[in-house]
């Protein structure tokens, strides 16, 4: 307690001052006094520091919680439509895998176009970009020692074939780029297979990039160890005899040989006949060849911007695929997801500031010419190009968006999250966006890639079984939900994500 002073009269009648013990009621005011003092002080601290914060980003952030109602509009709209899931079905179900040069893809983006006319798109257009055109023609991959067996194969997109009496030859297993190296003398006339694990240990598109390494350049280091022909195993996490399909590249100073994947099932055979020190023969057939380059389009449609219509949202996903399977997660499901969440905001009647462009690109799978034809035709309005959002990870569960750009504009992106929270998917942070819209973001464009749950991914990635069946409904939604709210505030929020 504090020693306070207690006035008393002297025997002389003068008052005098003797320290006393205050009673408690007095030292609890005091105290109390003192604490206030304190938490003035604080919040006086607090507002100078405010007072640093830029004006306009904190103008940026009341602006974007402003938009938090048309968000939940947005959400409870998505989560409730049926229609997407109808209308990724007609498109799969209509028209079948779409590969680059087929007649199947430009046949699905006459119908896309017509659709979105129908919805009421404005500047619905296909914009002329020349693919790639490859055929796969007839493959098979047959044991023939230690016993007869008819293999699962795929050949890679942009293979040459064998010719017609096929390769048969004997089989070198290998781990790495590492082991043929040093078994290089052994490789000469035989058909290398690169049993390279899917990595366990890692996320799903870090241990893909790992494995990819093989399937893109195999070929070319089985061709320089004299081999005439190349397998891997399948670039999956999970399989049921199911092989999986993908680009490679040609090293322009080596020969090109014929390359294939087999499944992980009987890469694994293989891998174990030559540990039992068998001798493993096959016979590998692929009618494979490249086309002259042939045309197709990229689809473009718009919802217009209601105060700056010159300042662009582009938003969606690729319309081609590999040609097994539906191509319905891949990439299918994110290009509906694309026009569904820009439909629904037209729907809703939620006009933005800024315009909002659909755009599905052509070729992603084995050439990326519609990413960089769309850059070569808008070079001159890019830098009116707000932000660009790509869906090509499948559809899942969305857990939020990467954002790729500046340290700044990951800053004000990350503003956004309080809207793509109601909408389920919580979290933009830095990372890489996709590939489509690579060569915008490259030339400055901020960029968003919608990042879902993708554990399960590679069960599906190239491969037969990218079915409808595949594609839950619900995630869907989910996903439609989170891009229409991206989009909408992006197309909605004051300043730069540059």
């Amino acid at each position: 307690m504090l020693d306070l002073p207690k006035i008393s009269a002297s025997k002389d009648g003068v008052e005098k001052r003797t320290p006393h013990r205050a009673p408690l009621i007095i030292v609890r005011q005091r105290l109390l006094s003192f604490i206030r003092l304190m938490r003035l002080r604080v919040t006086a601290v607090l507002a100078a520091a405010a007072c640093l914060v830029p004006a306009a980003h904190a103008q940026s952030n009341l602006e974007i919680a402003r938009m938090a109602p048309a968000a939940q509009r947005i959400t409870r709209a998505a989560l409730a439509d049926s229609l997407p899931y109808k209308r990724l079905a007609a498109l799969v179900d209509g028209f079948g895998h779409r590969l680059s040069g087929s007649a199947a893809l430009e046949r699905a983006i006459d119908w896309v176009l017509a659709e979105m006319r129908r919805d009421g798109f404005a500047n619905v257009r296909g914009e002329p970009v020349m693919v790639p055109h490859w055929v796969r023609g007839d493959e098979s991959a047959t044991l023939i020692t230690p016993r007869r067996a008819e293999l699962h194969l795929l050949g890679l997109g942009g293979s040459v074939g064998t010719g017609p009496m096929g390769i048969e030859a004997e089989v070198l297993v290998v781990r790495s780029f590492e082991e043929l190296e040093r078994r290089r003398a052994e490789a000469a006339g035989k058909i290398v297979l690169f049993n390279v694990p899917f990595p366990k240990d890692s996320a799903p598109f870090a241990g893909y990039d790992v494995a990819v390494r093989y399937r893109g350049a195999g070929a070319s280091a089985a061709a320089r160890a004299g081999a005439v022909g190349s397998l891997i195993r399948s670039v999956a996490t999970f399989s049921m005899q199911s092989p999986h399909t993908g680009g490679l590249r040609y090293d322009s100073t080596t020969r090109k040989i014929p390359a294939a994947a087999l499944s992980i099932e009987d890469a694994d055979l293989l891998d174990r006949m030559q540990q039992r020190g068998e001798r493993v023969r096959l016979k590998l057939v692929m009618n494979a060849k490249m086309l002259l380059d042939a045309p197709s389009r990229n689809v473009v449609a718009e919802l217009r911007g209601r105060e700056l219509p010159d300042e662009v949202v582009v938003i969606g996903g690729h319309i081609d695929s590999w040609d097994v399977g539906q191509g319905a997660m891949d990439d299918a499901g994110g290009s509906v997801a694309a026009w569904e969440a820009v439909k629904l905001l037209r729907t809703l009647g939620l006009t933005p500031r800024r315009t909002i462009r659909v755009v599905l690109w052509t070729n992603e799978e084995n050439g990326l010419r519609g990413g960089t034809g769309y850059r070569d035709a808008h070079r001159a309005e890019l830098p009116k190009h707000f932000a660009a959002i790509e869906s090509d990870n499948g559809i899942f569960n969305p857990k939020g968006f990467r954002f790729q750009g500046t340290a700044a504009g990951a800053r004000r992106a990350a503003l956004l999250a309080q809207l793509t929270r109601i909408a389920g998917a919580p979290v933009i942070a830095p990372g890489e966006g996709e590939a489509d819209v690579g060569p915008i973001l490259a030339l400055g464009v901020p960029g968003f890639a919608l990042d879902v749950d993708a554990s399960k991914y590679f069960w599906y990635h190239h491969t037969a079984a990218d079915m409808l069946n595949a594609v839950n409904e619900t995630d869907l939604r989910r996903c439609i939900a989170a891009m229409a709210v991206l989009a909408y505030g992006l197309a909605e929020m004051p300043g730069t994500l540059r």
